[in-house]
């Protein structure tokens, strides 16, 4: 039985792969599979094994953990609609522009701080690469620097808090786990907040070395640009580009951190101050709300559609006993923990360049968590593992989706092979990172 509870992890994954809905394939293959399985072996699953779904359901939908969801993607939708990351890139410009290379730093900045405002990977990357590629190439920054600036910095939103990345990681490792082996949506920004600060900074170090090895690749904006761009009224652009935004975050993560506001109520905050935000930039009005409000609805509805899906998938799989068997083929091939996770992060790599995030969570983390539960590892550093490594799979060629998105709005003389070029360099620093935080977890812990 735990055999066919493997089979039909392979054929949901083939399914998922082919194109169809993961929803439905999650939900729909694994109960005909469950009924084929009781017409031949009533003994292994019954009708009353079903009866778990409804409360199981039940259970999901009212997960207070998963209120943050829907008010977390308000909240990046909204901050996108304010028309905030085009004064931010302008104020930073103005900052950082007479440097070399300082334009690309103003853009990693800007991509942090949305990653921190919204947490929205598709939104950001497509937001970016409207507004300063253009700007970018017109001032003679080499394609590949400007286009891996944009994709790496966009992509920050998976690992930097508050990400949906991180909720969904810190639902479904509480969910699948045994013995009290959870983890908090708190535990996991606060794990996110130091190795997400230091890939920002890694990231422009990266382009100041080699805007000062390369000048040509990142030339500096000329002086009377910078003070045409300034004009009247400096300081206010400062304040309302820059500081009212970090404001918004301080009061999100700070609230969590501190201890004051759940992750949920926290979220709560940042919806009211992304709308308040708007309203201050003058981009409010009733169709911007309808608009954000109906593709809010639209991502949770297709989260909790996925979710509802795994439920199913994840009880049908545990009730052929598919856990147990997983636990028992590593015992017996004598794998060290070590060796378990690196399968389990090749796996996830490759599985990212063909599904969405929120799928591969949904699919794999319920399978794995028990068996890393086996092996006493700490879930919140396999979390954190897991996140930094869909952020690399999202960068990574040829299949990156930060890299279609990118490509897509990117203006027509912009090439594939510029967009793959331009990422290996960030790739790399991700690829370090991630051993860095498995040679020293406690990196993680600096903020817990």
């Amino acid at each position: 039985m735990g055999l066919l509870a493997i089979l039909l992890f392979v054929l949901i994954f083939i399914l998922i792969l082919k194109g169809y809905p993961v929803a439905f394939t999650l939900g729909g293959v694994s109960i005909l599979f469950a009924l084929i399985i009781m017409y031949v072996r009533p003994d292994v699953i019954r009708f009353a094994d079903f009866y778990l779904l409804p409360s199981r359901f039940m259970g999901t939908i009212q997960n207070s953990m998963l209120m943050a969801v829907p008010l977390f993607i308000f909240m990046g939708i909204m901050l996108e609609k304010s028309g905030l990351a085009s004064s931010l890139l302008e104020t930073m410009a103005i900052l950082f522009g007479k440097f070399k290379g300082g334009l690309a730093v103003s853009v990693i900045i800007v991509g942090a701080l949305l990653a921190a405002s919204t947490g929205i990977v598709g939104a950001t990357v497509v937001t970016m690469g409207l507004i300063s590629l253009p700007t970018m190439l017109k001032r003679g920054y080499r394609p590949e620097l400007a286009t891996g600036v944009i994709a790496s910095s966009g992509t920050l939103g998976q690992i930097i808090p508050p990400s949906v990345v991180l909720i969904l990681l810190a639902e479904q490792i509480s969910s699948s786990s045994r013995g009290g082996n959870g983890v908090d949506v708190g535990m996991m920004f606060q794990a996110a907040l130091f190795p997400g600060f230091l890939l920002v900074v890694a990231y422009i170090v990266y382009v100041l070395v080699i805007s000062h090895l390369k000048p040509e690749w990142a030339p500096s904006m000329p002086q009377v640009e910078i003070d045409n761009l300034k004009g009247d009224g400096f300081m206010w652009k400062v304040i309302r580009a820059f500081i009212l935004p970090m404001l918004l975050i301080l009061a999100v993560l700070g609230s969590i951190f501190a201890g004051i506001a759940s992750p949920t109520e926290a979220a709560a905050v940042g919806a009211m101050g992304a709308t308040l935000l708007t309203i201050l930039q003058k981009s409010f009005n009733l169709g911007v709300l309808k608009d954000v409000m109906r593709q809010t609805m639209n991502l949770t509805a297709m989260v909790f559609w996925i979710l509802l899906g795994a439920t199913t998938f994840t009880l049908v799989f545990r009730t052929l006993g598919g856990d147990h068997y997983l636990i028992q083929l590593i015992n017996n091939a004598d794998l060290s923990p070590y060796m378990f996770l690196a399968i389990v992060m090749v796996v996830v790599f490759i599985a990212g360049f063909f599904i969405d995030f929120i799928e591969i969570i949904f699919i794999f983390v319920p399978v794995i968590t028990p068996i890393f539960n086996a092996y006493d590892i700490d879930m919140l550093w396999v979390g954190i593992l897991l996140a930094m490594n869909l952020q690399t799979s999202f960068l990574t060629p040829p299949f990156g989706f930060s890299l279609f998105y990118l490509k897509g709005v990117a203006p027509p003389e912009i090439t594939t092979s510029q967009l793959y070029r331009g990422i290996i360099p960030f790739i790399i620093i991700q690829v370090i990172f991630m051993a860095l935080i498995i040679i020293f977890p406690s990196i993680l812990y600096l903020f817990l």
